[in-house]
C-alpha cells in the first residue's frame, strides 16, 4: 500500500511541476491560446461539414443515376 501512495504522490507533484512548467513557457497568453484553440476547432469542423455536404450531393447523383439506370 505504501507504493501506491508514493505513486499517487509522485504522479500528483509531476502533475503539478508540468502545469506549471507549462504555464512558465507558453508562446502565448491563456486567452489567445483558448481563442485560438477554438478557431482551429471551429475552421476544422466547418471543413468536416463542407466535406460531408459535397460527398452527400455525390452520392445522390450516383444513387439517382442508378437509379434513372444510367
Amino acid at each position: 500500500m505504501r507504493k501506491f501512495g508514493n505513486f499517487i504522490f509522485g504522479a500528483f507533484l509531476g502533475g503539478l511541476v508540468g502545469s506549471s512548467l507549462a504555464l512558465l513557457f507558453a508562446p502565448t497568453a491563456g486567452d489567445n491560446a483558448r481563442q485560438e484553440i477554438v478557431d482551429y476547432f471551429t475552421h476544422i469542423k466547418e471543413e468536416v461539414n463542407r466535406a460531408a455536404d459535397d460527398k452527400r450531393a455525390e452520392l445522390v447523383a450516383q444513387l439517382d443515376a442508378l437509379r434513372s439506370g444510367k
